[in-house]
């Protein structure tokens, strides 16, 4: 079990690792990515089997440093933080413009939309880019404080 608990450490280093480098990659070219929504959620569902089996460990008596599970419990905080954000992301978007909701966009001409929603999908990226270079550096701290 405990190296169940290391292969899925190091598995969700490199998803995230991998999501947060696309990422930034598709932020600074403004490109939509379906790849970087795959590699973070499959990032994010890693996390949480990784903890909840070292959850499992530390049940069955298994010793492991306090920052081991401070670094290794964060990643999950940061990512709840991240998703609040992201969804606030759109409205932060709609009150910089001066628009009170979805439906004044809608009264746009198409090119005005284009460029509210291009805005809202940039911010979204960059919140959850950011939340995955936290989160790599907090597993690679997990990972090195485990002992």
């Amino acid at each position: 079990m405990k190296q169940a608990h290391l292969v899925l450490g190091v598995l969700s280093i490199v998803l995230v690792g991998a999501a947060a480098l696309w990422g930034a990659w598709c932020w600074y070219r403004v490109r939509q990515s379906r790849i970087f929504w795959q590699l973070l959620r499959a990032g994010q569902i890693a996390i949480v089997i990784d903890v909840a089996l070292g959850g499992l460990l530390v049940a069955m008596g298994r010793k492991t440093p306090s920052l081991h599970l401070i670094y290794g419990l964060l990643p999950l905080a940061v990512s709840f933080i991240a998703e609040q954000l992201r969804i606030a992301s759109a409205q932060t978007v709609l009150d910089s413009r001066g628009y009170k909701d979805a439906a004044e966009v809608g009264e746009l001409v198409e090119v005005d939309q284009r460029a509210v929603v291009i805005a809202i999908v940039q911010r979204e990226l960059g919140v959850m880019v950011l939340a995955a270079l936290i989160i790599v550096v907090l597993l690679w701290r997990a990972a090195v404080t485990a002992g």
